[in-house]
């Protein structure tokens, strides 16, 4: 009877530099899986186990240690990272099907909706849902994403842009950076024009109990509308408010004079606004030479969100309009004043981070996007 000895493989040889790049891999958390059990074959043959024993601790087959020791042996580490032609999955998806999709996604609507989803597209394809989603992400395709940020097509965005992120990050000595704008109406509100009303809800609200949520009627009963005039404190957050009933050149040229009133004098101010035609009118000009130690910057066009008047506009309306019922044009003056005070009274001051660089080459992003 013939006996079958079989022979121990012989130690596997690699260089200093070889064994480092392997250990690197095996104990990076970035290296994928499949090249740290290849890496980890490779270190065992190197260590001279045998290919049942390698197979048997890294729970794979002999044949697998055979096929990575053999490629290690031909080329090196790099062999260890790429696949054999002909090897993996074999494609099931056809390209002129994918081009059918692409084609579908940027040149067709689906029926009764105005953009494709994962789903109505697989259905109008015939595929699955995780292949229209590779195709999509292949291709950089996007049907259900819209941007909202408005991108400013002005001719001096860019020296606008920083003057007013210079002012954030470095303002002037002896000065003070007020961001200055007017509330307008909140989405989804009837007001004829800008401005803020007072609403009387035609029902009682149901209130907060354990496990439900306050409940609003849709319905009210109007009572007035006004404008809030507020000049923000950048490095305080202090706020400098005032209501009035219209939204005029006379009226804002009235709030530009109750702020030389209420701040110390000997200081200039910077204040930061928008391109709204009141801000910018003909009859401001003499006052404004009258004054000079104001200092108008104005954002580029497209671009409140640079005012950060705009986030304490938003607290405003989320702590104390919102849910707010005003029977009286009064009444939603006084909640408006209070406001103010408490604001005043317990500053926090909104910090702006990003230089405008940054800014900016995310804005670029998006345009190439």
């Amino acid at each position: 009877m013939m006996r079958i000895i079989w022979t121990p493989a012989p130690k596997l040889e690699m260089s200093e530099e070889q064994l480092r790049t392997l250990q690197a891999w095996v104990a990076s958390s970035d290296t994928p899986q499949k090249v740290v059990l290849r890496s980890r074959i490779v270190l065992l043959a190197h260590e001279g186990t045998a290919n049942n024993a390698i197979a048997r601790r890294l729970e794979t087959s002999r044949p697998t240690v055979i096929l990575w020791r053999e490629r290690f042996a031909q080329a090196g580490p790099q062999a260890l990272l790429t696949e054999a032609p002909g090897r993996g999955c074999k494609r099931r998806i056809l390209e002129d099907r994918v081009q059918a999709v692409v084609h579908a996604t940027l040149h067709t609507k689906p029926a009764n909706a105005t953009d494709w989803t994962v789903r109505a597209m697989a259905k109008a394809r015939g595929v699955s849902r995780s292949t229209v989603q590779r195709i999509w992400d292949a291709h950089g395709l996007r049907p259900d994403y819209t941007p909202t940020v408005e991108l400013s097509r002005h001719q001096r965005f860019v020296k606008k842009f920083q003057e007013v992120v210079g002012l954030y990050l470095n303002p002037p000595q002896k000065a003070l950076v007020l961001c200055l704008d007017e509330k307008s109406a909140p989405p989804g509100s009837q007001t004829p024009w800008p401005g803020r009303q007072a609403p009387q809800c035609s029902q009682s609200g149901v209130t907060m109990k354990q496990g439900r949520c306050g409940t609003m009627t849709h319905y009210y009963k109007p009572r007035g509308t006004i404008r809030l005039f507020a000049a923000l404190n950048a490095l305080e957050r202090t706020v400098i408010g005032d209501c009035a009933p219209r939204r005029r050149h006379q009226q804002f040229l009235e709030f530009l004079q109750l702020i030389d009133w209420e701040t110390p004098p000997g200081l200039d101010l910077h204040v930061i606004l928008d391109n709204y035609a009141t801000h910018d009118h003909e009859r401001l000009s003499p006052w404004v030479k009258r004054h000079p130690g104001f200092h108008l910057h104005f954002t580029p066009a497209g671009c409140s969100w640079l005012n950060l008047i705009v986030c304490w506009f938003s607290k405003l309306t989320g702590q104390r309009l919102r849910r707010g019922v005003f029977r009286t044009m009064p009444e939603l003056i006084a909640a408006i004043r209070y406001y103010l005070e408490r604001t005043d009274e317990q500053p926090t001051p909104f910090v702006w981070y990003a230089s405008a660089e940054q800014i900016l080459a995310n804005v670029t992003a998006a345009k190439l996007f």
